[in-house]
C-alpha cells in the first residue's frame, strides 16, 4: 500500500510540475506582448506630443496672420 501511496503522490507531482511549466510558459509570452504593448503605448505618446507641438504651431500661425489682418477683437 505504501508503494501505491508513493506512486500516486509521484504521479501527482509530476502532473504539478507539468501545469507548472504550462503557467510559466503562458507567463512568458504575457510578458512578450506586454513589453510590445508598452513600446506600441510610447509610441502613441510620441506621436501625440508630436501632434499637439503641430498643432501649436499651427495655432500660432493662424492668431498672427488674424492680428495682421486685424480680424481680432484683441
Amino acid at each position: 500500500m505504501t508503494a501505491d501511496i508513493e506512486s500516486l503522490v509521484l504521479e501527482h507531482l509530476r502532473a504539478m510540475r507539468g501545469d507548472i511549466a504550462d503557467i510559466k510558459q503562458r507567463l512568458d509570452r504575457m510578458d512578450l506582448r506586454m513589453s510590445v504593448m508598452e513600446q506600441t503605448l510610447g509610441g502613441l505618446y510620441a506621436l501625440s506630443a508630436s501632434d499637439r507641438e503641430t498643432l501649436q504651431t499651427v495655432i500660432h500661425r493662424v492668431e498672427r496672420i488674424e492680428r495682421r489682418l486685424e480680424l481680432t477683437d484683441h
